[in-house]
């Protein structure tokens, strides 16, 4: 007797089914990798989206989330495993995975306990996707860029790290908030080294093409008496705090 299924789809073809063309993996499913899984559906980005964490029940709940929301989005296909052969045929993995900073832990040893961390994550990934590109956003992120580099073989320009683009959202934002405007009217960037050591482009800081540094010489110096210098020390002090909570 046939079934439902049988009665409702005829096959008309045996051929097998093509590897997706822009597959996209997260490793990682705390706060910030499914922010970017999240992110990558809504625009509509891949034809395929898998996610990779050890923490099985909690993978297992995040893609069903996902899954039964796709009704709202054009991916059709959503898996999750912690098994990496789930990412295979990726062209873009995306690596949020690693140990959070503990209190009072320096820098040095949450890079240690992450290089470690990564040993494991980033043969995997390339074993089953050797054309990928990488894109680390796990911190600290400068380093475990170069180290997911080294540990990938992979050449230089598919090896990215998400650098400063986070603190120069944060200080464009924080910014445009003291000048009472929207965050895309301000322009500004900040550079060097994700986090603490991180500097503010104070001579490209503009609105409309109007430079701050010349309304304003001293405008992030000590010697300035409006302190813009504090809007990014509020930049660097949020950092720390989120590199403490999110994983």
């Amino acid at each position: 007797m046939s079934s439902v299924l049988q009665k409702l789809i005829s096959p008309l073809a045996s051929t097998p089914a093509e590897p997706p063309r822009n597959k996209v993996t997260v490793v990682g499913v705390g706060q910030v990798g499914m922010a970017c899984a999240i992110s990558i559906l809504l625009r509509d980005l891949c034809d395929e989206l898998a996610l990779v964490d050890v923490m099985e029940d909690r993978l297992k709940g995040e893609m069903m989330d996902l899954q039964h929301g796709s009704l709202f989005l054009k991916t059709s296909k959503i898996v999750a495993d912690k098994d990496y052969a789930v990412t295979a045929n990726s062209r873009l993995v995306v690596v949020t995975a690693g140990v959070r900073q503990q209190e009072g832990e320096s820098r040095l040893n949450l890079v240690q306990r992450n290089v470690n961390v990564f040993k494991s994550i980033i043969p995997q990934i390339v074993k089953y996707s050797p054309n990928c590109t990488l894109i680390v956003v796990s911190n600290p992120v400068d380093v475990l860029t170069y180290v997911t580099w080294k540990l990938s073989g992979l050449p230089k320009h598919r090896v990215i790290g998400s650098g400063t683009n986070l603190d120069s959202a944060r200080f464009r934002y924080l910014m445009a908030e003291r000048l009472g405007i929207h965050a895309t009217s301000f322009n500004g960037w900040v550079l060097g080294e994700h986090g603490d050591t991180s500097v503010p482009v104070w001579s490209g800081a503009n609105v409309a093409g109007v430079n701050l540094q010349k309304l304003n010489p001293e405008i992030g110096t000590d010697a300035d008496k409006e302190q813009w210098k504090a809007t990014h020390k509020a930049v660097v002090d949020r950092y720390a705090v989120c590199e403490c909570e999110n994983v």
